[in-house]
């Protein structure tokens, strides 16, 4: 699964709002500065978001964008999917992007890729903001992990 740059944007500034959760609004052109995001760009994402009900607005001089709900109420499936729309590998196992195959009757890795989903579906749905604000940072070694050498393309 690969995100596209609206939704990185968009976690981005829910973090940046997570983390000023309960104090006064941030101004889109802080948030965008913060984030390195285009201004432009980035008040497309956030009158998605406040249509979602993620982020409201406070208009005037010390107006700004706040979160709207409680950071334990957002999940990371709930954004991706607004965004990317699917969190399916493949066409021809995805619910709301189904793309049929005409190897579906014998394909022997569509099982692997079903169990795929399911997994990271799972685990974005049941993970708030707050679950990811609160984790450390990923370091380095971590990502490069011998574990994984042989594994090109991850």
């Amino acid at each position: 699964m690969k995100i596209s740059m609206k939704t990185d944007y968009a976690f981005r500034v829910l973090f940046t709002l997570v983390e000023h959760y309960g104090k006064e609004p941030i101004p889109i052109r802080e948030l965008a500065q913060r984030n390195d995001v285009p201004k432009r760009f980035l008040e497309h994402i956030m009158l998605e978001m406040k249509a979602k009900g993620w982020v409201c607005s406070e208009m005037g001089k010390q107006g700004g964008y706040r979160l709207a709900k409680s950071p334990e109420q957002i999940t990371a499936g709930e954004v991706i999917r607004h965004f990317d729309g699917v969190l399916a590998p493949i066409g021809c196992v995805s619910v709301f992007g189904y793309e049929p195959c005409d190897k579906e009757p014998k394909c022997r890795f569509r099982r692997l890729f079903l169990d795929v989903r399911n997994h990271a579906a799972r685990l974005m749905d049941r993970t708030t903001l707050s679950a990811i604000f609160a984790e450390k940072s990923v370091e380095t070694d971590e990502v490069l992990s011998m574990e994984f050498v042989n594994g090109a393309g991850i």
